[in-house]
């Protein structure tokens, strides 16, 4: 009599999230769904398990810009394996991660150098979004849909990121001297105009003093003409000589002047103002 293999009814576990691949004797049978689920081993069997969780694969690529600077890209993909195709998933790619990372070495390397730095760094949406157009047009007949990819960092080489933190300081520094000289011609040019206007305000003050001292003289002249028949010229110089007195009277009674002594009398008074009307004399003719 030939002895015959026993078969046996084995139980296999799968997770939530999960799907198993069941093979009869190296060959796909079905997919089993997440739970308990009862095989025929040894002939029967779960060759694999599928996630179908949402995965994310995190990849540094280095590579060169327009202004043959080396920087590195970080670069994140996030992705899942579709249900519906998780035979092509399991079957059609040994290494789905290894494939991944070449489609983004190949995108990174054809778009960053034509690109300078400045470029790379404002467009790293515009990388990210061919990353992912590649990368979804390709994974897809191998049962995978790629969900973001994202380019996380952009790391340029020690020495060039210093030389830009240098520019950039420089450049803020120059817009500070700036700023600040702007400040100062402002000012200057308040300071001017301030004093052009107090020595205005000044020469109409002094003006008005000048023009009541007048009237105030002649108001005096006639008063005193009218009133007691003495004549202009009389009336004059007794003015001179009362503020002559009070000039005096000041000098000597405020401290802290600086005063020049001149030759002084009652009749330099008179010497004053002949010396004074001989010069208007003389300008009018």
């Amino acid at each position: 009599h030939k002895k015959q293999k026993q078969m046996s009814c084995c139980c296999a576990i799968i997770s939530t999230g999960e799907v198993g691949v069941v093979e009869r004797c190296g060959k796909f049978t079905n997919i089993a769904p997440a739970g308990i689920n009862f095989v025929c081993w040894p002939w029967y069997y779960v060759a694999a398990r599928m996630s179908l969780r949402l995965q994310q694969l995190n990849i540094r690529c280095e590579t060169k810009t327009k202004d043959n600077v080396f920087v590195v890209f970080d670069v994140s993909v996030q992705y899942e394996v579709i249900r519906e195709k998780v035979y092509d998933a399991c079957y059609k790619l040994t290494s789905p991660t290894q494939q991944i990372e070449a489609y983004v070495f190949d995108v990174i390397r054809s778009t960053v150098p034509k690109m300078t730095l400045d470029q790379a760094f404002e467009s790293k949406e515009e990388v990210s979004t061919s990353v992912k157009n590649q990368l979804s047009h390709a994974m897809h007949d191998y049962g995978f849909v790629i969900v973001k990819a994202l380019v996380t960092d952009i790391a340029p080489d020690l020495h060039v990121k210093a030389a830009m933190n240098e520019i950039n300081s420089s450049k803020r520094l120059r817009e500070a001297a700036v700023e600040k000289a702007e400040a100062e011609k402002i000012l200057i040019v308040k300071n001017a105009e301030a004093r052009a206007e107090s020595q205005y305000l000044s020469g109409v003050g002094v003006a008005k003093q000048r023009k009541a001292i007048v009237d105030g003289l002649k108001d005096s002249v006639n008063y005193f003409s009218g009133g007691t028949g003495t004549g202009p010229k009389e009336v004059i110089n007794l003015l001179m000589v009362t503020q002559y007195f009070d000039m005096l009277d000041s000098v000597g009674t405020k401290s802290g002047q600086s005063t020049i002594f001149i030759p002084h009398s009652p009749d330099s008074v008179m010497d004053l103002q002949n010396q004074l009307g001989a010069g208007m004399r003389n300008a009018t003719k």
